[in-house]
């Protein structure tokens, strides 16, 4: 049942993101009324941009760009919160990361800030090969990567989704963390391989350094202050931590969590890999 009501608006930050535009869809299709904020209009680093996201909503879904575990994250997550929470924002769903220290701390701000409030944790997206900055490189045919044999659980940005948007208009999610994983762990070679097999393209993992991934993103053009980043994330978070499965989509949904196949077999079907 959904417990938000239809005269009712909720924002969704990043609504131009993989999540964001399809939590705005999804709420679209419920009738219920989406304030759909990015840049220009919404920007973490222009304050003055905040107040007029936050006037005349009731929930709001939380995302940070680029990722929570950038300086000035948990300081920009706190001080939102509150500035929602004081313009009669009633429920906040704050996109985490699992397995990032940093991204606890700035989950603290969303805790504290007298909403009711859901963090839905995840790690990496299956929908990164084919919608960020993993398509390239599988176009290319080499998927490029500091993460040597580890695994992942690879999660579908649908169930994300779905998670979502379930803790955004129904009640019960209040105070609850979700950490949501697909249903097996795959390393990048494996990935890989279902990509191939789903696309028909020949498609390989190439494990590589910290320094040389940092040297092929400079090459690609990626800003200086996100290679810097990105890298330190990739060679903390990419060493195991995440390599576990949870029952919390199941939980949440009532269905299992999406396979990686059924994903490449869809991205596949749209296309996307035959350039």
């Amino acid at each position: 049942m959904t417990n938000t009501k239809n005269n009712e608006t909720v924002l969704v930050l990043g609504a131009t993101g993989k999540t964001g535009s399809r939590v705005a869809q999804r709420l679209t299709d419920l009738g219920i009324d989406v304030r759909k904020a990015s840049r220009p209009v919404f920007d973490w680093d222009d304050r003055s941009t905040w107040t007029a996201a936050v006037t005349g909503i009731s929930a709001a879904y939380l995302t940070y760009y680029p990722d929570l575990a950038f300086p000035g994250a948990a300081e920009a997550i706190r001080d939102f919160s509150k500035l929602a929470v004081e313009h009669g924002v009633r429920r906040l769903v704050l996109l985490s990361g699992r397995g990032e220290e940093e991204a606890v701390v700035s989950e603290q701000g969303v805790r504290e800030s007298g909403a009711e409030w859901t963090v839905v944790r995840a790690s990496w997206f299956a929908q990164n090969f084919s919608e960020h900055f993993l398509l390239e490189p599988v176009l290319a045919g080499e998927i490029v990567l500091p993460a040597g044999p580890v695994t992942e659980p690879f999660i579908d940005v649908e169930d994300i989704v779905d998670v979502a948007v379930m803790a955004l208009t129904t009640d019960g999610h209040d105070g609850e963390v979700y950490e949501l994983t697909g249903p097996r762990l795959l390393g990048f070679a494996d990935a890989a391989a279902e990509i191939g097999k789903a696309s028909g393209r020949d498609v390989r993992y190439v494990p590589v350094s910290a320094a040389e991934f940092a040297a092929g993103a400079a090459e690609q053009g990626v800003p200086e202050e996100e290679i810097e980043g990105l890298t330190d994330l990739f060679t903390r978070i990419l060493d195991g931590r995440n390599s576990s499965l949870t029952g919390d989509v199941e939980r949440v949904l009532g269905r299992p969590a999406r396979d990686f196949s059924e994903y490449a077999a869809k991205a596949a079907a749209t296309g996307v890999w035959n350039r």
